[in-house]
C-alpha cells in the first residue's frame, strides 16, 4: 500500500484534473448525449481517471480524457441506452435558438443541416478539431487511430461537409476551415 505522501500527492493531482477538464469532458459528452446520459459518462470517466491516475499523462490529459468518455459513451449506446447524436443535438440547437433573421438565419440553417447530414463519424472528426482546437494528433487519441487516420478522416469529412454546402441554396459563405476544399 502507498505511504500518506503518496496518496496525498494522488489526491491532488486527481483533484487539479478534475477541476481544470471535468467543464470539458462533460460539454464532449453533452454533444453527443442527453443532459443525464452525459454527467454518466462525465463521472465514468473520472472515476475511470482515478483508478488509472498513473496512466494520465502529466502533460496533456484532456485527450486521454476524451478517449475514456468516447469509450464509456460508446458502450452506453452499444448497452442499447438512448443515444441522441451529434446531428440530432445540432438540429435542437436550430430549433431551439433561432432568433437571427433573414441571410444569416438562412446561412445557419444551412451550416446546421449540412453538418447534422454527416455521418456522426465525420462530424466527430471535424467538432474534435474546430470546437475543441485539438490537433491532430490528440484527435487521434481520443478516436482511437493513428494521426495518418486521423487526417484522412479529416479529409474526407471536410470533403463531404463542403459538397453538402454546396449543394445547399444558402451556401453563398465558405467556412475557412472548408477553403480548398471545394470542387
Amino acid at each position: 500500500m502507498r505511504g500518506g505522501g503518496d496518496v496525498d500527492a494522488s489526491v491532488e493531482r486527481f483533484t487539479a484534473i478534475y477541476r481544470q477538464h471535468y467543464p470539458k469532458v462533460l460539454g464532449y459528452a453533452l454533444a453527443h448525449d442527453a443532459r443525464a446520459a452525459a454527467e454518466d459518462v462525465a463521472n465514468e470517466t473520472f472515476l475511470t481517471a482515478w483508478r488509472k491516475l498513473d496512466q494520465v499523462p502529466d502533460d496533456d490529459p484532456l485527450p486521454w480524457l476524451f478517449g475514456v468518455a468516447r469509450r464509456h459513451r460508446l458502450k452506453q449506446r452499444d448497452a442499447g441506452r438512448r443515444h441522441a447524436t451529434i446531428a440530432e443535438r445540432a438540429r435542437q440547437m436550430r430549433t431551439e435558438h433561432d432568433t437571427d433573421t433573414g441571410e444569416v438565419v438562412a446561412e445557419r440553417e444551412a451550416g446546421l443541416a449540412a453538418f447534422a447530414a454527416l455521418a456522426e463519424r465525420d462530424a466527430e472528426a471535424l467538432v474534435l478539431s474546430a470546437w475543441y482546437g485539438f490537433s491532430a494528433g490528440q484527435a487521434a487519441r481520443v478516436l482511437g487511430c493513428s494521426t495518418a487516420t486521423y487526417f484522412v478522416r479529416l479529409h474526407r469529412a471536410r470533403k463531404r461537409l463542403a459538397r453538402l454546402l454546396s449543394t445547399s441554396d444558402h451556401a453563398s459563405v465558405p467556412h475557412p476551415a472548408l477553403e480548398g476544399q471545394r470542387g
